[in-house]
């Protein structure tokens, strides 16, 4: 756990034994995670953490930069604790998010950005489903 508070302390978290938890469970599996999955596997033993408690602490860590929102769609939304460069195929009919590395797919040109903005990343996530026969 001093490794986990060593690494919120660093992205200016102040560790708490709830945001600690949190954490343990995104960065101990390294999978894509739902806030659901997330306030289950705090809560198996007993409630720790409230709904809004895993909310909260997760917008936090993804406005810190510990870990990346992955918008499968307006309803499904996953925390993904790597937050290097790379991008995901999406299994729609298991819901299972898996990376891609960056050098996979690599992207040489964008289009000019609208007048005013910049660029802030890019997320490409590649929809699978079974091939039938």
């Amino acid at each position: 756990m001093e490794a986990i508070a060593a690494r919120l302390r660093r992205h200016g978290v102040t560790p708490t034994s709830q945001r600690l938890k949190i954490a343990s469970i995104l960065f101990s599996c390294m999978e894509h995670l739902s806030a659901d999955q997330i306030m289950l596997a705090v809560n198996r033993r007993k409630p720790a953490a409230s709904k809004a408690t895993v909310y909260n602490t997760l917008n936090l860590f993804v406005k810190k930069g510990l870990v990346r929102e992955i918008i499968i769609d307006p309803s499904k939304v996953l925390y993904d604790p790597r937050t290097d460069r790379h991008h995901h195929f999406y299994d729609i009919a298991t819901g299972k998010l898996s990376d891609i590395d960056f050098s996979e797919l690599p992207i040489h040109s964008l289009p000019a950005l609208p007048h005013g903005t910049m660029l802030d990343g890019i997320d490409i996530v590649i929809r699978t489903r079974p091939a039938t026969a």
